[in-house]
C-alpha cells in the first residue's frame, strides 16, 4: 500500500516539474523520493539531517508499550512538551538539524522553482513550525501528515528567512487562492 501511495504523490508532484529532490536517508523516505525522481529524471540527494526523531528507549514500541514503559513521559510527550522522546531527541533538536537541512536545500534551486523535501511526519511538524516562527507549545496546531501527504511552504520574500504555509497535509495538486495573487 505505502509503495502504491508514494507512486501516487510521485504522478502528481511530477507536473510540479521539481528542480531538486532531497530526502531522508532512511529507507521509507528515500524509496518514496526514488519514485517521484523517477519520474522527473533528477537524483535524490539524500540528508541524514531530516530523519525522523531519535526515540532512543522508544524506538519501534507500540503506542500501549510506549505507556506502559513510562506513562508520564510519554503523555508530556504526547502533549507537545520539549521532553527528550524515550531519552532521544527532543522536538527542539529536531527542528535545529531538520531546518538546516530544508533551508540549504532551498538556497540551491532557482527562485520560484519547486524543491521536493522528503521526510517524516515528526520531522516536518518541527521543520513547519520552526520555518513559521510558531513558538513551540503552538507547533501541534500543525497537524500530522498522512503518509505521501506532503505540505506546501514558499518563502515569502519579506526579509531572510520568512516562509508561509499554502497547503498542508495535501494529496492533491496545490490550487490557487482568490485574491492571493502577487
Amino acid at each position: 500500500m505505502g509503495r502504491a501511495q508514494a507512486d501516487r504523490a510521485a504522478r502528481l508532484l511530477a507536473s510540479l516539474e521539481p528542480a531538486a529532490i532531497v530526502s531522508s536517508d532512511l529507507a521509507r523516505a528515500r524509496e518514496t523520493a526514488e519514485a517521484l525522481a523517477r519520474l522527473v529524471g533528477l537524483e535524490v540527494q539524500l540528508d541524514p539531517r531530516l530523519r525522523e526523531t531519535y526515540g532512543g528507549a522508544w524506538q519501534g514500541r507500540t503506542v500501549t508499550e510506549l505507556s506502559a514503559l513510562d506513562q508520564e513521559a510519554y503523555a508530556a510527550w504526547r502533549s507537545g512538551a520539549d521532553v527528550p522522546a524515550g531519552g532521544g531527541e527532543r522536538r527542539t533538536e529536531v527542528a535545529a538539524r531538520v531546518c538546516p537541512a530544508v533551508v540549504e536545500a532551498a538556497a540551491t534551486v532557482p527562485a520560484g522553482s519547486t524543491l521536493v523535501v522528503v521526510t517524516h511526519g515528526g520531522s516536518a511538524r518541527a521543520a513547519i513550525g520552526t520555518l513559521l516562527d510558531l513558538p513551540l507549545d503552538r507547533w501541534a496546531v500543525v497537524g500530522g501528515l498522512a503518509n505521501c501527504c506532503w505540505s506546501v511552504l514558499e518563502e515569502t520574500g519579506h526579509g531572510a528567512g520568512g516562509w508561509r504555509l499554502v497547503e498542508h497535509n495535501a494529496g492533491s495538486l496545490p490550487e490557487p487562492v482568490m485574491g492571493d495573487e502577487e
